[in-house]
């Protein structure tokens, strides 16, 4: 019930039209329920007693009824599809909204195969319960009840010789209902784990391809649909017991009814049109039951799907967490960071006691081994992820009282994994700034050495490059990359190891160019190559999450330390390569 409560919230925001439903459920009830009374006096007060006079009028009588039922049921049956499309389109929006704003530790858990199929084939099923399974349960149960008491006010023996079998019939929906549940939950969940396997191949294709895995990949994912079919098949076994089971119920009903009704007209106790009427309720009561098991199928199977969203939908956005009241309007580029450790959820330790501090315009360089803290370190600058311990200030103010979105706008970044939109190549650039315009475009593109390489494409920045870019080498999606972070004009740059995938002529040529980029902002760098920071103002060597040198490329290397360690061995290498 909490799961329908807040389904039901979506729902509420199209109060006016559900009113309208109900009201035409409602009457269209009235009306069936109305519907064997005109038959029988058709056949009791007309042709029984052979008033043929009063025929054609109750003839006419029952067309206008069945001809007004049959509106208000249109009515129903488009306003119900309207509501269910317009809910589920709110839902679809407001799961994709709630994904975009999830912090950078949920993505990193979250399996992108599971949210996709959240987003799809799960709120298609909720489609299913809003559009049929909804007015099917509302209009079943009025029609149940309103029966009822016309049976038991017309012949209450009879009433109750006809639903002898209702409580049987009761409980084994109820069964069926628990029974059924789980399993949906399984298949809805096993549905992601094959959009997951699905996912993850298309995306890794061509390193499936390179390695000659394509029959591992392929028995891989047969063995998850081969899951999903046994647990689709479990289903079928469930509902090829129960609904059979249930249809024998519901006809012993009508048996009954046939066996006792009967004799109550043979020993005149009944009219031959009463007995007419009182089958045709019995019929219309037993339905409502009868299909109760197809609607619990659609409700559990939504039930189960709206669980898996709603668990979307619950997890605390980043900006939940704690989003700064502080509006940042311009940035001069100051960071500061004091005795700032971070720790994963996993009880990882990745920093410790980290301080240093970069003064407006300043290049800070990280340098350290594998593991030991840079990306992590960079990534508390735009709050992907929050300092566990310490605080960070920019311009004098603890990051954490500026506003989420504002902190980030003046924050540019060109990350370690390069990604690109299969959009053109200025759609790229410009995917921070879209009212760039081409000069702009171009200006930040020769900054970044990849404008004669665009214009040598065959529709020059107007080219689609591909889905995630894979139509471009390495060192070409990180100097786009750079050019997309370089438009922002960002007072802050972060620039993780953006230069790991070029050859040594085109970072020199990308080192060049942003000298003079450089200058007037605050940039921070992760290389590998010490040739890639040794013009920084400041070299911060890091060392399993602790600071263990700080200083510029001169003083470290007559520190003779860990830095100049590394200076002498990619000297070496450099030698050797020569």
């Amino acid at each position: 019930m909490r799961t329908i409560r807040k389904l039901m919230q979506f729902v509420g925001r199209y109060w006016l039209w559900l009113v309208i439903i109900l009201v035409c459920t409602l009457a269209a009830n009235a009306l069936g329920l109305y519907l064997p009374k005109v038959t029988q006096r058709i056949i009791d007060d007309s042709i029984v007693v052979k008033n043929y006079a009063l025929l054609p009028y109750l003839c006419i009588l029952l067309f206008g009824v069945v001809l007004l039922k049959g509106f208000l049921n249109f009515t129903t049956m488009f306003l119900s599809p309207f509501i269910a499309q317009r809910t589920t389109y709110d839902i679809r929006n407001r799961l994709f909204d709630h994904i975009q704003r999830l912090s950078f530790t949920y993505h990193d858990q979250a399996e992108t195969g599971q949210l996709l199929s959240r987003s799809t084939a799960d709120v298609d099923a909720l489609l299913a319960f809003l559009g049929d399974g909804l007015t099917n349960v509302v209009s079943n149960v009025l029609i149940f009840v309103g029966v009822l008491v016309l049976c038991i006010s017309m012949n209450w023996q009879l009433a109750l010789v006809s639903l002898s079998t209702m409580p049987f019939l009761i409980f084994f929906v109820f069964r069926y209902s628990r029974v059924v549940r789980p399993i949906y939950t399984d298949i809805q969940d096993q549905h992601g784990k094959m959009t997951s396997t699905i996912q993850q191949n298309l995306m890794g294709i061509r390193v499936v391809k390179a390695f000659a895995r394509e029959e591992f990949e392929i028995k891989k994912f047969a063995y998850e649909s081969r899951t999903l079919l046994n647990k689709v098949m479990t289903s079928v076994r469930v509902n090829a017991f129960y609904g059979p089971l249930m249809d024998f119920i519901a006809a012993a009903g009508t048996t009954f009814i046939l066996w006792y009704g009967g004799m109550q007209v043979v020993n005149g106790n009944l009219k031959v049109g009463e007995f007419v009427a009182f089958n045709a309720y019995l019929g219309m009561i037993i339905w409502p039951v009868r299909i109760m098991g197809w609607v619990v199928n659609i409700v559990q199977n939504a039930i189960a799907s709206a669980d898996r969203i709603f668990e979307v939908l619950d997890t605390y956005p980043e900006t939940h967490l704690k989003d700064g009241n502080i509006e940042m309007t311009e940035c001069h580029g100051e960071v500061e960071f004091k005795n700032v450790s971070f720790t994963y959820n996993d009880g990882s330790k990745a920093l410790s006691n980290i301080s240093f501090r970069a003064e407006p315009g300043e290049m800070v360089a990280f340098l350290g081994g594998t593991g030991s803290g840079k990306s992590t370190l960079i990534n508390l600058i735009p709050r992907f992820y929050d300092a566990t311990e310490g605080q960070i200030y920019i311009d004098g103010h603890n990051i954490q009282d500026y506003k989420l979105t504002s902190l980030r706008s003046f924050v540019g970044i060109v990350a370690q994994e390069t990604f690109l939109f299969g959009d053109t190549v200025r759609g790229n650039i410009a995917y921070a700034r879209p009212d760039a315009t081409l000069e702009e475009v171009i200006e930040v593109a020769k900054a970044a050495n990849i404008h004669d390489f665009i214009i040598s494409l065959p529709e020059g920045y107007e080219t689609k490059i591909g889905e995630r870019g894979v139509n471009l080498s390495g060192g070409q999606k990180q100097r786009i990359a750079i050019a997309r972070a370089l438009l922002m004009n960002p007072p802050i740059l972060i620039m993780d190891d953006s230069t790991s995938a070029v050859d040594t002529e085109t970072e020199a040529m990308i080192q060049k160019a942003l000298v003079s980029l450089t200058e007037s902002r605050t940039t921070f760098v992760i290389a590998q190559r010490i040739s890639t920071i040794q013009r920084a103002d400041k070299i911060v060597v890091l060392d399993k999450g602790h600071v263990v040198e700080t200083g510029t490329h001169d003083e470290l290397v007559e520190k003779n330390g860990l830095y100049n360690e590394i200076y002498n061995m990619q000297l070496r290498s450099q030698k050797k390569a020569e």
